[in-house]
């Protein structure tokens, strides 16, 4: 066993969470000595990592999104320069609390995917490390209180330091694996990554609360939202980070629940209507059902699209933003507060 001497961290974060482990773990390499980077991933040109001399440990860190790293992630573990580097793979997902225990979020494939690539490449897997930091996905579920946010940066912050232990010490941890049932989410951690995401990213909007100040378009980590009618559009490369909602200053941006179970109505109606109104098309859904089932997903993206594209252009009406606003669960205080990582711990 060779004790670290050199480490590169690489994290994606939209909140905070992931931004906050790579702090916590540049601290503790530093405590011992140890010459440590940060390096987040999208202030690299073109997603593409320079190499790194075989000696230093290498530890990526990224939220859970669809129960797998989200697309961005993967791209630049994707087109990482080959090596034979020790790798350390980390994730934050989504913690709760229940008395005084962190209940464990889900990590899915994100591991499994993820140590291949690099396995393929010639990297060394020195360990797995799921962080079960505060959940940030307010647009699913309600946020957490203030309370379990400080608990679970408490714990995790002691977890951390017990992790880099073993970690800067070059001992190896893969305790992660007992979760085996991480396997059985492959189905919907792709069926995320081929549809899941671009529907969500058609959930977002801006009330008339925005001011127009341009923050959530000039500090969007993926670049993903436009100006459309001199208001932000959300575009189909958005990664549902919820950086834009949890930062926005006048907490204008909503998710529009409402308006996509009207969508979802209207495609079942739609759905319904022409499959019994064209006996081809029932015919070739019972012969081809893989392919009737991704032709189905790909119509559904591009009305979605288009119903979104609807839905901006109404709410430049007082009645429609109202409407819109009004059956967005995230506009009303029983549904908690947006999160962000804390600052200063």
């Amino acid at each position: 066993m060779n004790e670290i001497k050199k480490t590169r961290i690489y994290y994606f974060t939209g909140t905070g969470n992931s931004k906050k482990v790579a702090d916590w773990l540049c601290s503790e390499a530093k405590q011992r000595n140890i010459d440590c980077s940060l390096n987040n991933i999208l202030q690299t040109p073109d997603l593409k990592a320079s190499p790194a001399p075989d000696d230093t440990q290498l530890i990526f860190i990224s939220p859970i999104h669809g129960f797998n790293y989200p697309p961005v992630m993967l791209k630049f573990i994707a087109g990482f320069p080959r090596g034979k580097n020790r790798v350390v793979l980390m994730n934050t997902r989504a913690g709760m609390k229940i008395g005084k225990w962190v209940t464990p979020g889900i990590t899915g494939i994100a591991f499994y995917l993820s140590a291949l690539l690099f396995l393929i490449k010639g990297y060394k897997i020195q360990a797995l490390k799921a962080v079960d930091l505060p959940s940030n996905w307010v647009s699913l579920h309600p946020g957490l209180n203030d309370p379990t946010v400080l608990y679970l940066h408490q714990k995790n912050k002691e977890r951390i330091s017990r992790f880099s232990d073993r970690i800067f010490s070059g001992k190896k941890v893969f305790r992660c694996l007992l979760e085996f049932y991480d396997l059985f989410l492959l189905p919907i951690a792709a069926g995320y990554y081929l549809f899941g995401r671009f529907f969500l990213s058609k959930t977002f909007v801006a009330s008339h609360n925005c001011n127009l100040c341009g923050k959530c378009v000039d500090q969007c980590p993926v670049h993903a939202i436009k100006w459309v009618d001199g208001r932000p559009y959300w575009s189909l490369s958005c990664e549902s980070c919820m950086h834009c909602m949890s930062y926005c200053p006048q907490k204008a941006i909503e998710t529009c629940h409402g308006s996509v179970f009207v969508f979802v109505i209207f495609w079942n109606v739609l759905f319904l209507w022409t499959t019994g109104l064209l006996p081809v098309i029932e015919t070739y859904i019972i012969t081809f059902p893989v392919i009737a089932f991704l032709i189905k997903w790909v119509v559904i993206i591009l009305l979605l699209v288009f119903w979104y594209r609807i839905v901006h252009f109404l709410m430049r009406f007082r009645w429609v933003e109202r409407m819109v606003v009004f059956t967005s669960l995230t506009h009303f205080k029983f549904w908690g507060k947006r999160y962000r990582a804390l600052k200063n711990f």
